[in-house]
């Protein structure tokens, strides 16, 4: 029987728990012509939330669904590029009504576009290959505003585009955003702060263009519900404390619990139950397994970021970080030193903050610096 406790991306109804409300209230809106924000830190499992609202087969008969996610992007050559991609990589099955439309619109990157031993395209547009972004921009939006299907669009880690560092990005994608009647977005980012910004300051492009949906932890008790039908599935028993010391543990992080989860799974004999006591194993194994990768993260920082990074990883939640008493404490060197770190940091995703308060990003990194006897 397959692990139900998936870690590498939506699997179907099946494997995704509950968000029963949140999946209506999105799907009303959508299908109400609004368009969204959906906030949540990472790993709480906003795009797998995504797919699950996709994954409807009224939905998929009735309009194109593409799913963006512009996280490594850098610029709006970057963010054109994994759009195109997107809305290709959908419709190539659909057969060759489906994408003709828009192989014959994209004129711009048409000679990018190769088709494969079936006659099907293939988007081999490579990173930097968009000469001019504007007008292939201007084109997918064509598209999408006389597709055959009214189109559902997610943006993934939306935020990105702040770090473009073109002004003018967000006014640009907000004029199309308007202008585009066909189409219906979702804009999800994990950066709360940023998003935010984007979206409930007056002096932004998309303030008021978008309802603004918060995304919050899973239930305690319908996880462990959830959780322990799956183990019952398989002949196996799961013992309610052992989601309940996650949940407190990983602060109810979807994407951490299931991942111990699944190592927990694969460790329980059938007619056998899973116990608190396997749980550190469990997570020594997921860190152990990841080792050489943190390593190599944690000594290719600059010194002074690792520093911080370690001071932060120490105090879980840290506050006034550019105060004397935390940087007294930590024996760090100066305010204007923290503030070029701590820009460091957040540009890599090492940390994240929320209402000036900052934590590692990746709760496994300081479970290794732990591991390592490093704080």
């Amino acid at each position: 029987m397959k692990n139900p406790f998936v870690t590498n991306g939506y699997a179907g109804s099946e494997y995704f728990c509950d968000r029963i409300q949140e999946t209506k209230n999105i799907r009303s809106l959508l299908l109400n012509e609004n368009n969204i924000a959906l906030i949540s830190p990472r790993r709480l499992g906003k795009t797998d939330l995504i797919w699950h609202v996709f994954d409807d087969e009224a939905i998929r008969k009735e309009y194109h669904c593409f799913v963006v996610d512009i996280y490594a992007t850098k610029n709006l050559g970057d963010f054109v590029n994994m759009l195109g991609k997107a809305v290709i990589d959908e419709l190539r099955p659909k057969g060759r009504k489906a994408w003709e439309k828009f192989i014959n619109v994209v004129s711009s990157l048409r000679p990018e576009i190769s088709f494969d031993m079936d006659g099907t395209p293939v988007w081999s547009v490579g990173l930097g290959a968009i000469n001019n972004p504007a007008i292939s921009l201007d084109e997918i939006f064509t598209y999408l505003d006389e597709a055959d299907k009214p189109c559902l669009v997610a943006i993934d880690e939306f935020q990105q585009i702040t770090r473009y560092g073109d002004p003018t990005t967000e006014a640009t994608i907000r004029t199309y955003v308007q202008r585009c009647t066909n189409a219906h977005f979702i804009f999800s980012g994990s950066q709360r702060h940023m998003m935010n910004g984007m979206f409930t300051s007056p002096s932004r492009p998309f303030y008021q263009a978008v309802t603004v949906i918060n995304l919050q932890p899973l239930d305690l008790q319908v996880y462990i519900d959830f959780c322990t039908e799956k183990f019952e599935m398989a002949g196996k028993h799961l013992d309610k404390e052992v989601v309940a010391l996650l949940y407190k543990r990983f602060e109810a992080v979807t994407s951490y619990m299931h991942r111990i989860l699944n190592v927990l799974y694969s460790r329980t004999e059938t007619g056998k139950t899973c116990t608190p006591d396997m749980v550190d194993e469990a997570i020594e194994f997921i860190i152990r397994l990841s080792s050489d990768t943190y390593e190599s993260l944690f000594y290719q920082m600059p010194e002074k970021q690792r520093a911080l990074f370690l001071a932060i990883a120490r105090e879980g939640k840290a506050e006034e970080v550019m105060g004397g008493k935390f940087i007294k404490k930590h024996k760090l060197i100066s305010a204007s030193s923290i503030s070029a770190a701590l820009k460091g940091l957040l540009e890599k995703d090492f940390i994240t903050m929320d209402k000036n308060v900052y934590s590692a990003y990746d709760q496994f990194f300081v479970l290794w610096l732990e591991y390592k006897g490093l704080i």
